[in-house]
């Protein structure tokens, strides 16, 4: 009966299907990225005794999302999407795991170690937004991507709000309060990866290749470095560089306010809970709107969105720097404006290297670019930390405003590159 069935009518109820469980991973994987978001800087500040280097389990996690996306990229590039989601998400749990040890050994190094373990559940959500596009048109694309970012929002409000009961779970079995929000979260990303293995079949990308006729075999026998493929492919398609360069500086803008957040708002006497909150309110700007902002970059373009992200992201640091200690609206609403602009540029700036991204080199640019991201962004992270410590929150929010220029940079440059894309391809 398959053989009576036009292709397309298959791939695209593959894509269906593909959305659909990848919106479900995210919805449970991201309770178990995103509860220790809250408590990740204040563990740090206690194990390493220093204000100074609160930021660095962050940092560590950021770093080794952007390591371990590099190394999946040639795994589901031989073995397809759903062995590189699940290996990631497996990791992350071991990672989540790791981080109550050294909890409840006291061991800052081991908790750096964890955290970068952590990050291979971060690596696992970019490249499921991926996923989502690997069977999508041009039409539909940036929604396709969208959905499965905005299904986080499920799990990442959530997480973060379950920061306060984490902690009483913790002491009710005997391990640090901080490291409660830890071990819950390693059971959600263990969760992420069982419906991962049973439920994405087929695989998108394997899919892909076959449509494309032997992609597989293409995969298998590439030369050269993942580095020199995407170089190469840059060079050849320069949007993609400038997608790049605005994926990593909104990553960064976004980690390095973000991270320091929390103990802002603990220097002025805020609680746990309350912090909780803040950080929803930031989720949920990441997240809630995602569908909107797909049907924005599908019907007006990509890099007019992410043009609109960048002055999201500008007018956020402005409250962030205008924030008193503790709590206060101007913070609350900076982080959601923080986390709407990150959406406006994610979104379309993923979207942009997905659509300009060669089938037979594809996971190796969208591994180079979360690398890039992820480095950018734990560079930011470990130099926020300093700079609050020196300077202040608020000084750090305005110093983000040079990163937010080179969004605006990169949009500007992406609609005139945009532009020379469509004439080769109407030529």
């Amino acid at each position: 009966m398959t053989g009576l069935i036009e292709p397309d009518l298959v791939v695209e109820a593959v894509q269906r299907r593909t959305v659909r469980v990848l919106v479900l991973t995210q919805a449970v994987g991201a309770v178990g990225i995103t509860i220790g978001i809250a408590t990740a800087s204040l563990l740090a500040r206690d194990l390493s005794g220093s204000e100074a280097q609160s930021g660095l389990a962050q940092t560590a996690q950021v770093l080794g999302a952007a390591v371990i996306s590099f190394l999946l990229a040639p795994l589901m590039a031989r073995r397809g999407r759903r062995t590189g989601l699940m290996t990631g998400y497996v990791v992350g749990s071991a990672g989540g795991l790791t981080a109550v040890l050294a909890g409840v050994v006291g061991s800052m190094p081991l908790l750096l170690v964890g955290a970068m373990m952590l990050g291979a559940a971060t690596s696992a959500n970019n490249a499921a937004r991926y996923a989502a596009t690997d069977l999508a048109t041009d039409a539909n694309r940036a929604r396709s991507l969208s959905l499965v970012v905005w299904a986080t929002t499920i799990g990442a409000v959530a997480g973060p709000n379950l920061t306060g009961p984490a902690g009483a779970v913790a002491d009710t079995v005997g391990i640090p309060e901080l490291t409660g929000p830890f071990a819950i979260g390693a059971v959600g990303m263990l969760a992420a990866a069982v419906i991962v293995a049973v439920l994405l079949r087929p695989d998108p990308l394997l899919t892909a290749q076959r449509a494309a006729g032997g992609g597989a075999a293409r995969a298998a026998g590439r030369t050269g470095s993942s580095w020199s493929r995407t170089a190469a492919t840059v060079r050849d398609r320069p949007v993609l560089g400038y997608a790049i360069a605005g994926l990593a500086l909104t990553h960064a803008t976004m980690i390095g306010v973000m991270t320091m957040t929390p103990l802002h708002m603990e220097h002025g006497g805020s609680g746990l809970e309350v912090i909780g909150i803040v950080i929803s309110v930031h989720v949920l700007g990441m997240f809630a709107f995602s569908p909107l902002v797909g049907m924005l970059a599908d019907r007006l373009g990509r890099p007019p969105v992410l043009a609109a992200g960048g002055a999201v992201l500008l007018l956020a640091l402005l409250l962030c720097a205008s924030a008193p200690s503790g709590m206060s609206w101007q913070v609350t609403a900076g982080l959601f404006l923080l986390g709407l602009g990150w959406s406006l540029a994610m979104v379309s700036a993923s979207t942009l290297v997905a659509e300009h991204a060669p089938l037979d080199v594809r996971t190796d640019v969208q591994g180079v670019s979360d690398l890039v991201m992820g480095l950018t962004a734990a560079a930011t992270g470990a130099i926020a930390g300093v700079v609050v410590g020196a300077a202040g929150y608020p000084a750090l929010a305005l110093a983000s405003l040079v990163l937010v220029a080179g969004v605006l940079g990169c949009a500007a440059r992406a609609v005139a590159e945009s532009r020379v894309a469509a004439t080769r391809r109407t030529a």
